[in-house]
């Protein structure tokens, strides 16, 4: 099998306690064509000493300091696309998400590869993943089910249908590869919370964009992130994300987004 470069861009601040989770999960995988770029926004000497400590020992780890310029998390991702080779996937996680399986990378890559064999190039390949409380609990699960087949292959029409009617790819359970990169190579400005959803949509525009759905769990994500904690900004985002997509039509999959959490959420408790 061909490999593919992998790169994993983690934006830290102050996470070194809980960096050890991820920096495990990574080194026990059975794919070893990966990388990871941490990009820290100005954390203290002692998380910048651990992040020093981790790269010594492994020399798939870099860490890089997040530019004045770049603001929030999704400023902080910027980074990836700027410093990863052009042919480079792109995977986006947070200092609190981790790799469930040893062999999440290799099957993830190994499809890449056998759909390059089979002269399908997909742009995006999208996962799913689970947001578990601090003692291991499923809050919710993530994932794009917008397809009947197990593994979907979808056109930029199909794409965006399915995220007009609400359905969001997790970023950290997608993989962005080097034509979508090509395409769109940066997240927005001004988006601190909600960058990937804008993301995604902004990239549905393009009229030979593919994209290749898995049935892979990629990766576990804790419930307690950011974006959990500013509701009402993270609101605001998603607002102007659809708007910009689909004008005044925004509120039907403003709505449709929050009834698909809720069912989610409902499921997990029974």
């Amino acid at each position: 099998m061909k490999n593919y470069r992998l790169v994993v861009v983690v934006p830290t601040l102050e996470s070194y306690s809980i960096l050890p989770n991820l920096f495990n999960s990574l080194l026990a995988q059975t794919y070893l064509d990966w990388s990871v770029l941490l990009v820290d926004g100005r954390s203290s000497f002692t998380h910048c000493k651990f992040l020093d400590h981790i790269c010594l020992q492994d020399n798939r780890f870099s860490w890089i300091q997040q530019g004045k310029e770049s603001l929030g998390i999704f400023g902080a991702m910027n980074h990836g696309f700027d410093f990863a080779d052009q042919d480079a996937w792109l995977l986006f996680w947070g200092s609190d998400d981790w790799a469930p399986q040893a062999n999440v990378f290799y099957e993830a890559m190994s499809a890449i590869a056998a759909s390059n064999i089979a002269g399908f190039v997909p742009d995006l390949v999208v996962c799913r993943g689970k947001y578990v409380d601090s003692i291991g609990n499923l809050v919710r699960s993530a994932g794009f089910n917008c397809c009947s087949e197990t593994n979907g292959v979808l056109n930029s029409k199909t794409f965006r249908r399915a995220l007009s009617l609400g359905v969001t790819p997790p970023h950290q359970a997608t993989l962005i590869g080097p034509g979508a990169r090509a395409r769109l190579s940066s997240y927005a400005e001004g988006f601190r919370l909600s960058g990937d959803l804008d993301y995604f949509l902004q990239l549905s525009r393009f009229p030979d964009l593919r994209v290749q759905v898995l049935d892979l769990e990629l990766v576990h994500m804790s419930s307690g992130g950011i974006s959990g904690q500013q509701t009402q900004r993270r609101l605001q985002e998603v607002r102007r994300a659809y708007q910009r997509a689909f004008g005044w039509l925004w509120w039907f999959p403003f709505i449709a987004r929050y009834v698909r959490r809720l069912f989610s959420l409902l499921h997990v408790s029974r």
